[in-house]
């Protein structure tokens, strides 16, 4: 039992193949990042729908070409998505050996580039596309309160119908992968991977080296561009790869504190939370000594304490809580600013008049 346990962790080290838990991780960290960005969109939307409005209507689609600009970015200089070289992980092209394997700062090859592309920007926007048509379908559909009365409406309820089942074979498909990948019985922990044509891999040493001289070996061999279009041409590529860059070390710097404020929120830390935030206990409050001249306090309730009978206009301190005479406790509060009880400092906006349902 624990050698066949042991391939989920070591026993993918000879071919460089990673472990689930490395892939799994890579996957949830774009997984993070779009809700996150999300939220902030959405509370400077709020806060200004004027000038933040119309990020908020295009997210999806500015979300999507930021995406592209950046996967494009990692995949031609590392062959790698973001994620998956944060990771210390690269793509390697299916069928070559560990010979003949590129080096991670070459890049993918055009077509498996491309291909890998596709799968990690176009199919999840679509993904969110037909997830949100399908929320507003079911909504139509839980509100409308007419019958169907065209193909159209037939249709889209069939569709309604069978999403879920679809769905569900989907995720199916990817989780029937991830277990033969942890039970060494396939190589792509995804199919979506084998459909690019590619695998994944750790970095090597040679690949690290690379990824290092690459920078510095690419602002050597930079020559002045000769006529218009390549200086236009030249002057594009640099701000593209501008941007991704931004954006490549923008994300890196969220990434730690997403996962920071995840690991503060996480159910298991939360004793240690409650540890480090906790207010210290209050003292019991400091009571007063009455003064020597304080009435005691009657035997009848009925009774207003200062002139000895029973209480006419009811009016209650809010300081401490006693009942006397509105024109009694008025007179005492507004000549000694205390309460004729406790000796609690008071004012006369504390007295608050009660009135009994006789009156």
């Amino acid at each position: 039992m624990a050698e066949h346990g042991a391939h989920i962790t070591t026993a993918s080290v000879v071919d460089d193949q990673p472990s689930i838990f490395e892939v799994v991780a890579q996957e949830s960290l774009m997984t993070a990042v779009r809700p996150a960005l999300q939220h902030v969109v959405k509370v400077l939307a709020e806060s200004n729908p004027a000038h933040y409005g119309f990020f908020w209507r295009w997210f999806d689609e500015i979300f999507t070409v930021l995406d592209l600009l950046l996967q494009q970015h990692y995949l031609s200089k590392t062959s790698a998505s973001f994620s998956e070289n944060f990771y210390g992980l690269k793509r390697i092209v299916m069928g070559d050996t560990q010979k003949l394997q590129r080096l991670a700062s070459a890049g993918l090859p055009k077509r498996q580039l491309w291909k890998s592309i596709m799968f990690l920007v176009l199919l999840p926007y679509l993904k969110v596309k037909l997830e949100k048509l399908v929320s507003s379908l079911r909504e139509e559909d839980e509100y409308s309160i007419h019958p169907p009365s065209s193909r159209w409406k037939q249709f889209y309820r069939a569709f309604l119908a069978a999403y879920p089942f679809v769905n569900m074979a989907w995720e199916g498909w990817f989780l029937v992968q991830q277990l033969q990948y942890i039970l060494g019985k396939a190589q792509h922990h995804s199919p979506l991977l084998s459909l690019a044509g590619v695998r994944l891999g750790r970095l090597t040493v040679h690949d690290i080296q690379a990824l290092e001289h690459k920078p510095a070996e690419a602002s050597m061999m930079q020559q002045p561009a000769g006529s218009i279009g390549e200086k236009i041409k030249s002057a594009l590529k640099k701000a593209v790869g501008g941007v991704a860059l931004s954006l490549s070390t923008g994300l890196s710097v969220g990434v730690f504190f997403l996962q920071f404020l995840e690991w503060w929120y996480s159910s298991e830390n939360q004793e240690t939370i409650k540890s480090l935030t906790a207010l210290p206990t209050p003292p019991p409050p400091v009571h007063l000594d009455y003064n020597s001249d304080s009435p005691l306090l009657p035997k009848m309730k009925t009774v207003c304490p200062l002139c000895r009978k029973n209480r006419v206009n009811d009016t209650v301190l809010a300081t401490s809580g006693y009942v006397f005479c509105y024109r009694c406790v008025f007179n005492y509060v507004r000549s000694h600013q205390a309460c004729p009880i406790t000796g609690y400092p008071t004012e006369v906006q504390h007295l608050i008049k009660l009135y009994s349902p006789e009156n």
